[in-house]
């Protein structure tokens, strides 16, 4: 491959724009999700382990009282 070729396959191959669109929506999502996603982990995170928590100790103490 010369080096005009690979020159002018370059530029073709900068100058290309699909997929600009897909990558900057991608960007802007990921942008909202995170700070989103930070703070359910730092704030939801506990009662959501709580609620489960209960409903599992629930589910045992109902077991618990069948057998019996």
């Amino acid at each position: 491959m010369s080096k005009a070729s690979l020159w002018q396959l370059l530029k073709r191959i900068h100058s290309d724009d699909r997929g600009a669109v897909s990558l900057e929506t991608i960007l802007i999502i990921g942008a909202i999700a995170l700070p989103i996603l930070i703070f359910l982990i730092r704030v939801g995170w506990p009662r959501i382990k709580g609620y489960f928590n209960q409903g599992l100790q629930d589910l045992e103490a109902e077991r618990a009282n069948a057998i019996q």
